[in-house]
C-alpha cells in the first residue's frame, strides 16, 4: 500500500477515534499498525504517519489543541504496540539463540576433550601393543609394523588438529588473537596460503564474543580456500571503548556486488548472522573482481 493511501488511514481511524472513541477505534488502531509492521515499514515511518494525523486533527480543531494531543495518546499506543510485541519476540529469540549457541559451544568442548584425551589414550595402547608385537616377529615384519605406527602417527596429528580447531585450548587460556595466530598457522600450511594476524592480545574480550568471533574466520578461511583462489589473507582485530570489529580480507578473485548473490557463493552467510545476531552484531561484505573479498563484523560491547 502506498504511504499516501496509509497516510489516510491513519487520518481517519484518528478522527474517528476522537469523535466517537471505545474499543473499536482502538482495535483499527491496532490494526494499522500490525499492517505497517506487516509491510515492512519502521517505527519512525508509523511516527510519521501519525505526526501527520495528529497536524490534520488539531488543524480540524484549532481551539482545542491540547485535548486533541491528550486523547490522541491511546491511539498512538495502539499504533504502537505490535512493534513493541516483535520486538519482545525478536529479544526472547535472540536471548534462546544465545544459549543454543552456548550449548553447542559447551558440546564442541566437550567433544575436543574425547578427541583429545580418550583418543589418545587408546592410541598410546595401540602403540605400546605393536612395540610388543615387534619383538616377538621376524625383521621383515616389524618393518611393517613401523609403517603401521607411522599411519598412526599421522591419525594422531590429524586427531590433535580437529580438537584445536573445534575448540582450541589456547582460545581459552590466552584469548582471540593468540587462537587465530594458531589457526592461520594450521591453516596457511594446509591450503598454501600466507596469512596474516594483527591485533593486540593485551585485554581479553567477553568469552562469548571471542567464541563468536573465532567461529566467524574459521568460516571465513574456509570459504576463501573453496571460492577465492586467494594467496594472501589478512586477519584484522581492533577494538574501541563501544565496539569490537574483525574482518578477513583475501586477495583472491573477488566478485562483482551488483551481479552476483553473495548467498550464492557459499560465504556462510546465514551462520555468520545467527552467531552474530544475539550479540547485536553487525556483517558487512565488500568485494572487487579481481582484487579480493573482505568480511568485517561489528559487536557492540557492553550487552
Amino acid at each position: 500500500m502506498a504511504m499516501a493511501d496509509l497516510q489516510e488511514e491513519f487520518i481517519r481511524a484518528l478522527e474517528s477515534h476522537l469523535a466517537e472513541g471505545g474499543e473499536a477505534a482502538l482495535l483499527s488502531a491496532y490494526e494499522l499498525g500490525r499492517r505497517t509492521l506487516a509491510a515492512r515499514l519502521g517505527v519512525l515511518d508509523v511516527a510519521t504517519l501519525l505526526h501527520e494525523a495528529l497536524l490534520a486533527a488539531c488543524l480540524r480543531r484549532p481551539r482545542d489543541g491540547v485535548t486533541t494531543v491528550r486523547e490522541a495518546g491511546d491511539f498512538a499506543l495502539e499504533c504502537l504496540s505490535p512493534f513493541e510485541m516483535a520486538h519482545r519476540a525478536v529479544r526472547e529469540a535472540n536471548a534462546a539463540l544465545r544459549g543454543l549457541n552456548d550449548h553447542l559451544e559447551e558440546q564442541t568442548r566437550r567433544i575436543s576433550r574425547e578427541l583429545h584425551d580418550q583418543a589418545g589414550q587408546l592410541l598410546a595402547s595401540v602403540y605400546l601393543a605393536l612395540d610388543d608385537l615387534a619383538r616377538d616377529v621376524p625383521g621383515d615384519v616389524g618393518e611393517r609394523l613401523l609403517a603401521v605406527k607411522g599411519l598412526l602417527d599421522r591419525i594422531e596429528e590429524q586427531l590433535r588438529r580437529l580438537s584445536h580447531e573445534l575448540r582450541p585450548m589456547i582460545l581459552d587460556d590466552l584469548g582471540l588473537v593468540a587462537a587465530l595466530d594458531f589457526l592461520g598457522m594450521g591453516f596457511a600450511a594446509r591450503h598454501s596460503l600466507e596469512i596474516r594476524v594483527h591485533g593486540s592480545s593485551e585485554e581479553r574480550l567477553p568469552g562469548p564474543i571471542e567464541t563468536v568471533l573465532y567461529r566467524i574466520v574459521q568460516e571465513a578461511l574456509n570459504n576463501v580456500a573453496k571460492h577465492a583462489r586467494a594467496s594472501t589473507v589478512t586477519i584484522i582485530v581492533s577494538r574501541d571503548v563501544r565496539h569490537v570489529s574483525c574482518s578477513v580480507r583475501d586477495d583472491g578473485l573477488g566478485f562483482d556486488p551488483q551481479t552476483a548473490h553473495v548467498e550464492d557463493r557459499g560465504i556462510g552467510l546465514l551462520g555468520i548472522r545467527e552467531r552474530l545476531t544475539p550479540l547485536g552484531g553487525v556483517l558487512s561484505i565488500s568485494s572487487t573482481p579481481g582484487v579480493g573479498t573482505e568480511i568485517r563484523v561489528t559487536i557492540p560491547l557492553g550487552l
